[in-house]
């Protein structure tokens, strides 16, 4: 008697998930065409390169290079971000991510953290040059993302960088 009830149990319970499926599935495909339920979404392309400043093809927005194991900025990478907030300033309505990229010397975390703290460092000094830190955010690539291959001198210079993506606001 135990074991009969307890399947009908199990069928009643079965069988009333199976309806609250059925019913839930016939209202959502009914396909309404009342526009004010459908959220507005943006449409206007961005017409930005997706590189950013590494495709050298946005007017005012440039790379910074750092030097092996640093994060720090010398004065003439100050005056690339002077430009660049100039840039961000007259773009009222871009927001920038900012990468913080490797060489592909050392561990994969150790160049995560030295990527993210390339990033920040630049985020901290746009932000003294009066950029709202809400428009800046940061990312590191560590080593994952090269822009140069190779293993010289020459193509460690060029992948040790912060560079400047767009994002619409």
């Amino acid at each position: 008697m135990l074991k009969r009830s307890f399947q009908f149990a199990s069928i009643l319970v079965l069988a009333l998930a199976l309806g609250a499926c059925a019913s839930k599935k016939a209202a959502d495909d009914k396909g309404t065409t009342d526009k004010s339920e459908v959220p507005a979404i943006e449409n206007t392309p961005m017409n930005f390169d997706p590189a950013g400043s590494d495709s050298g093809k946005i007017n005012g927005l440039e790379t910074i290079y750092f030097g092996y194991d640093k994060s720090n900025l010398d004065s003439a990478t100050k005056k690339i971000l002077a430009s660049n907030a100039q840039w961000l300033k007259t773009n009222a309505k871009v927001n920038l991510q900012i990468e913080g990229h490797c060489d592909n010397r050392g561990s994969i975390e150790y160049n995560l953290s030295l990527g993210e703290r390339r990033a920040n460092s630049v985020k901290s000094y746009m932000v003294s040059l009066g950029i709202p830190a809400a428009r800046l955010s940061v990312i590191s690539y560590g080593k994952e993302k090269p822009l140069v291959q190779g293993d010289s001198d020459s193509a460690y210079a060029k992948n040790r960088r912060a560079n400047f993506v767009p994002l619409a606001q």
